[in-house]
């Protein structure tokens, strides 16, 4: 039966975020800090609107680039923001969906794409999908982006650029010069530029910045999983230059179809929800785990997104979170996001009394011996 599985299948194994949530479904009570999504409920006018759209039987497919209902006033924000008469906006199965089109649009067998180290685990594994070749890039330990190692990276086969800003797993924002650095370095070289930016709602210490606003040709991918904690709901949306956009969606056509509608309509109601109040508890818990570590761990100060990567004091990362898990505390190896087996994350998308609570069994796990 071996046989009968496609070789594109065999170059990446399955996500070990769920590995560790299988884990966490078998524990009691466990300080679970891996799960990536946040701890508050989606907003109750985003809930109705949803129950309204079942309710008036809003339940068919929907649009393939997505109804105009949301679609129009994201593209009518999107035109505001950066004015560019080209981009245009369609709506996704998630982010991930948005992820899946681009590389499958964009990377043909043997293209190099370029990856920042440590990733988001899907990018590498979507690469591969796709038949191209990762290219990553060493970002430890500050996870700064050095402009002058990308631009080494560059071959004629490199196709495109993966940035990642707020930064899963790391929390890094990249600063305004780097990532108009990149934006001008992707033009110069007519290599195309994807930006992640599903946490762009949580910068905690300086406004977002897209590379869209130095390139026009930046492709980017959004959506209302973290910013209103709609990871179950599958609502992400694109926009970039109209030839890509249309050849994504020519493959949700035949892939996704379409994102679910009466999540749509939810998803415009939460246009219109203001989430500051969400920004700044997390912006407290970030605080909090930082200030909760910092004197005992090497580790940067995150700048967005909600999480933080520390290196472990002892031991390689899998033998330090093997240890955590015998003390029922829930991280994540680094080894999943990197080459390299130094570091762990914690997602701070928590309960304050967790997050106290596993800043209590790091502390004292700081000191311990490899058990």
């Amino acid at each position: 039966m071996n046989r009968w599985i496609a070789e594109r299948t065999k170059s990446f194994d399955s996500s070990g975020i769920r590995k560790v949530f299988d884990l966490a479904s078998q524990m009691k009570n466990p300080i679970n800090l891996s799960i990536g999504q946040p701890d508050f409920d989606v907003p109750e006018p985003v809930r109705a609107a949803c129950i309204d759209a079942i309710q008036h039987r809003k339940n068919g497919y929907a649009l393939t680039q997505g109804m105009p209902v949301l679609r129009d006033r994201i593209q009518a924000q999107v035109d505001r923001d950066y004015g560019h008469g080209d981009r245009k906006v369609f709506i996704s199965s998630g982010t991930s969906g948005g992820l899946v089109l681009a590389m499958l649009s964009l990377v043909n067998p043997g293209d190099e794409v370029i990856i920042f180290e440590p990733y988001f685990v899907m990018y590498e594994s979507l690469v591969k999908l796709a038949g191209g070749v990762p290219v990553l890039i060493d970002t430890y330990p500050d996870f700064h982006i050095d402009l002058n190692k990308v631009a080494e990276a560059i071959t004629p086969r490199t196709k495109l650029i993966l940035l990642n800003s707020p930064a899963n797993p790391t929390g890094y924002v990249s600063s305004e010069a780097e990532i108009r650095g990149l934006a001008e370095l992707a033009d110069r070289h007519d290599v195309a530029l994807i930006s992640d930016e599903i946490y762009r709602l949580f910068c905690y210490d300086d406004p977002f910045v897209s590379p869209a606003q130095f390139n026009p040709r930046t492709i980017v991918i959004d959506g209302f999983s973290k910013s209103h904690a709609m990871t179950g709901w599958r609502v992400g949306f694109v926009h970039g230059p109209d030839e890509v956009i249309q050849t994504m969606l020519k493959l949700q056509q035949y892939t996704f179809v379409c994102a679910p509608q009466p999540a749509q309509w939810a998803a415009a109601a939460a246009l219109e929800v203001d989430m500051s109040a969400h920004v700044t508890a997390y912006r407290r818990k970030r605080d909090m785990i930082y200030d909760g570590l910092a004197d005992l761990y090497e580790t940067a100060r995150p700048g967005g997104a909600f999480y933080i990567f520390p290196r472990v004091p002892w031991g390689t990362g899998t033998e330090f979170v093997t240890r955590a898990v015998a003390e029922n505390l829930l991280v994540i190896p680094g080894n999943i996001f990197s080459r390299q087996d130094t570091h762990f994350r914690i997602s701070y998308a928590a309960d304050d009394a967790v997050i106290a609570r596993g800043i209590e069994v790091l502390r004292r796990m700081a000191g311990g011996v490899r058990g």
